[in-house]
């Protein structure tokens, strides 16, 4: 080592004097030690004694300042405790001296016992408080420390210093009670706090979230402090504070970086920017999952780098849930394509999250099962979508009304006589080219009557069936038209051979449909009602008869060929464009070479989607279809519609030779045309049974027409009422159909008055008149069923109405009003000459006769007759 200057030797040497006065440490330099004292030299060390000297004294003076109160108690205890100990010297002194006089008195003996043990006790308490005094002060001094540890940043070895303060304080041998010991626990307390503000400072300098400039800094150790982040960590356990700290680290990571990068809604989306020790957001990005994937392998990456493995895993615990079900729900689901054609692009999805997945794992993070989930079940998620988005079309459309209506042609074949024939084309059954001459004159021609247009029985089989599953949605065409949809357990009527188009139909037995599980799943039949069915649908024969030219006209037959015109809404054509891109897309999947399609193990749930459309659409569309005036009608006509399209369908699908066995083998629409005959049956019957309640109801419903204050107004609004609805129905249902439907109604009115009639008790001459001139203004409903009117022709003379066709008991009415304003003879008359005895039983002619005519000889012979011959038209 050089040798100091001259110039530098005064200071050394007084260095070296303060530094053996304080410290009592030698010089280490031998030089310094070697070198000579001079008064030169020693004036400069005296000078650094002196203000050494200064120092301590007021080093001193502060000490004992803040430590004057302790002291001073210090003090008074010792000089107490010196003049106890002065005292028990005297006392010993006294007890040698006495002890040394040969004449020891008994009492004094025992004085000095008392003394002895006094003393004992003095002793043994002097030596406690000795104990306590310095416990207390050496907590005091461990409280010393930790504050100058804390002063100085050192938080571990100040957290450190104060567990072992809080130790040394339950160990204390003095009550809690004590004001030294309060004194302690106060500046424990503290010194405590003041370092937790130390530690709060240190992380905010370690972890910084700027919300408003979108940036995020986490740093090892920041230039001013010792601490690093790990130790910080250890930090926040001591005052059991990391969960929140992470809580808060996320929320605001999440509002500065995390949501506004996965905000999907956003016009624009920024970029995630990553540095050494900061994430910002920086630059505009695109939507898509790929470009999300990338930045968010960023932000778990940058936080893996940064943050302690024990805290990572709690942060994991606090935010994985959050993310993934933002990735899942938001982006995830929203890329599901809804049809097979865009499958490609999803599966570029399915592989980025699958990577995305493998790098969390790779990074040590947990708690993302939900993702792993959605990537294993790929092909059940994109299902799952498919169904949500039919079921969702299905709802949308029904909720935006029925639409505008469209005519919609129902063509099939019948094996009919040509006395049917000829009154087919006579009533408008077959199309007006087919006159008389027509059928006549092609009538032996074995292929003759191919072809003959016209108004028919529209084919109404009603049968039920489950309906499943349900799926659909707007990518598969469903803007391209209307569609309707319904809920079953439709009547089943019984159709009869003899069935044809011109004779009265058949009201069939209504069944519910014990295969319409669909209906049962949405509670459907609460209100099924089996009194009302359409028409039975003729049963077309495969083949056609061949007759010997000169065969009577009742027993030829050959086919012809029936037409019907009704109308439907603006909605089956989109549920059938639904269902068919379904069932194409389904198909697709089947095919040889598309096994390695992502989706390809959900075919079979795919060819199940249509069913559960049509489940919704039966659940539903009663409701949608009641705002519109007739639309249990157009209800009814749409699932017929729908049955008779997917009945099509179905049978071409089996005999498409472009389809693998597979696609042909798991069709499953036979159910689904049961349950929709079934379901528009039942349509059709709710609706009758509401408007006949209605019709009762304005003649007086359970009450008798007699009973009603304006028995003729009453049958006004009956009337009014079936007029009213054979209007609105006349745009919607087929002719027979219509025919039906409005004979039910009169039908319903003719039982109502007839009944009401038959259960008076007696009817004088000019009531009987007056109750025949109001019933006989039911007839005006004979204008409804005028063969002309039902054919669509000008209104012809001398033409009958075929009201009795559609309403049973219309003849019955008009013998009923005949009766009412004939005699005896004209009751006779009627009875044996014409066909009252058809309509009436005995006992129901006599029970009017009773009412109507006074009891005498001659009213007792013509009852006496019309008894012994109860069915004259028979003999």
């Amino acid at each position: 080592m050089a040798s100091p200057t001259t110039s530098d030797a005064p200071d050394q040497i007084s260095k070296a004097i303060v530094a053996f006065t304080t410290e009592g440490a030698f010089p280490e330099s031998e030089t310094v030690a070697a070198l000579a004292l001079s008064p030169e030299t020693l004036s400069p060390a005296i000078q650094a004694l002196e203000q050494s000297r200064s120092s301590l004294e007021q080093e001193i003076r502060q000490i004992n300042e803040e430590t004057k109160d302790d002291v001073a108690s210090w003090v008074r205890n010792a000089k107490s405790l010196q003049e106890d100990i002065i005292r028990s010297k005297a006392i010993a002194n006294d007890i040698i001296r006495q002890s040394e006089t040969p004449d020891v008195s008994g009492k004094t003996i025992r004085d000095v016992e008392a003394k002895v043990d006094f003393l004992s006790q003095e002793v043994q308490y002097v030596q406690q408080l000795n104990e306590a005094l310095r416990s207390i002060q050496h907590v005091n001094g461990l409280l010393s420390r930790a504050e100058q540890a804390s002063n100085e940043r050192r938080i571990l070895d100040s957290l450190h210093l104060l567990e072992e303060t809080w130790s040394a304080m339950d160990a204390l041998p003095v009550s809690k009670t004590c004001r030294a010991v309060k004194l302690l626990s106060i500046r424990s307390f503290e010194l405590k706090s003041g370092v937790h503000d130390v530690l709060d400072q240190v992380w905010k300098r370690l972890v910084q979230v700027d919300i408003g400039n979108k940036v995020v800094r986490i740093k090892d150790k920041d230039d001013g402090d010792a601490m690093t982040l790990s130790e910080a960590v250890i930090g926040l356990k001591a005052y059991k504070e990391v969960e929140e700290r992470m809580v808060q680290l996320w929320h605001n990571l999440d509002v500065a970086i995390i949501s506004p990068r996965m905000d999907l809604t956003a016009q624009s989306l920024p970029s995630i920017r990553r540095d050494d020790d900061a994430l910002t957001l920086d630059g505009e990005t695109d939507n898509s999952i790929e470009s999300l994937f990338t930045d968010l392998s960023a932000v778990f990456g940058f936080l893996a780098q940064k943050l302690p493995a024990d805290l990572l895993q709690i942060l994991c615990s606090v935010m994985m849930e959050d993310v993934t079900t933002r990735i899942v729900k938001v982006w995830l689901d929203s890329s599901i394509p809804p049809a097979l054609k865009d499958v490609p692009r999803f599966e570029k999805v399915i592989e980025s999250a699958e990577t995305f997945c493998a790098v969390l794992d790779n990074l040590g993070y947990s708690g993302f099962d939900d993702l792993k989930d959605w990537v294993s079940n790929a092909p059940m998620v994109w299902l799952a979508k498919c169904r949500e988005t039919a079921l969702d079309s299905v709802r949308t459309k029904l909720s935006g009304g029925i639409g505008s209506s469209k005519p919609v042609e129902r063509v099939e074949k019948q094996m009919v006589s040509l006395a049917e024939g000829k009154e087919l084309a006579s009533a408008g059954g077959v199309a007006a080219s087919a006159n008389d001459q027509d059928w006549d004159a092609g009538w032996d021609d074995d292929e003759g009557g191919d072809d003959v247009p016209g108004d028919e029985k529209p084919s109404t089989t009603n049968s039920p069936s489950p309906t499943d599953e349900d799926d659909g949605a707007d990518a598969w065409g469903w803007d391209d038209g209307p569609g309707d949809d319904m809920d079953d357990q439709p009547a089943e009527p019984e159709t009869k051979p003899e069935d044809d188009v011109d004779k009265q139909p058949a009201e069939p037995e209504s069944k519910g449909g014990d295969d319409d599980d669909g209906a049962d799943a949405w509670g459907w039949g609460d209100e099924e009602t089996t009194d009302d069915v359409p028409p039975p649908e003729p049963k077309p024969t495969k083949t056609a008869t061949t007759v010997a030219p000169k065969a009577p006209a009742e027993t030829q037959t050959r086919e012809m060929v029936l037409k019907e015109t009704y109308h439907v809404s603006s909605m089956p054509e989109p549920v059938l464009n639904l269902i068919f891109a379904i069932l194409e897309d389904g198909a697709t999947l089947t095919v040889e070479g598309n096994e390695s399609n992502p989706v390809a193990s959900a075919v079979s749930g795919l060819f199940g989607v249509p069913s559960l459309a049509l489940a919704l659409f039966r659940a539903i569309s009663p409701y949608y279809y009641s705002l519109d005036e007739g639309g249990s009608m157009y209800l009814y006509n749409d699932a017929m519609h729908l049955a008779e399209r997917l009945a099509e369908f179905s049978s071409g699908w089996r005999s498409r030779k472009d389809l693998s066995k597979k696609a042909r083998d798991m069709l499953r629409l036979d159910g689904d045309v049961e349950s929709l005959q079934s379901f528009a049956n039942r349509a059709y019957s709710t609706e009758m049974n509401t408007q006949k309640t209605v019709v009762r109801d304005l003649m007086g419903g359970t009450y008798s027409l007699m009973q009603q204050g304006d028995m003729e107004s009453c049958i006004d609004s009956g009337i009014a009422r079936i007029q009213a609805m054979a209007a609105t129905w006349d745009g919607i249902l087929a002719r027979s159909v219509w025919c039906q439907a409005v004979g039910s109604l009169v039908e319903a009115l003719a039982v109502k008055i007839i009944s009401d009639v038959m259960d008076m008790t007696s009817i004088g001459q000019d009531e009987a008149f007056g109750l025949a001139n109001t019933i006989a203004k039911t007839t005006v409903l004979d204008d409804l069923f005028l063969p002309s009117r039902l054919a669509g022709r000008a209104r012809e003379e001398g033409e009958v109405a075929a009201t009795a066709q559609y309403a049973p008991s219309w003849l019955r009415l008009q013998y009923l009003l005949e009766v009412l304003q004939s005699n005896l003879n004209d009751v006779r008359y009627l009875w044996f000459e014409s066909e009252l005895s058809l309509y009436f039983s005995a006992d129901e002619v006599v029970e009017l006769m009773n009412m109507s005519f006074e009891v005498n000889a001659r009213s007792r012979e013509v009852v006496r007759e019309i008894m012994q011959r109860p069915h004259p038209r028979q003999a």
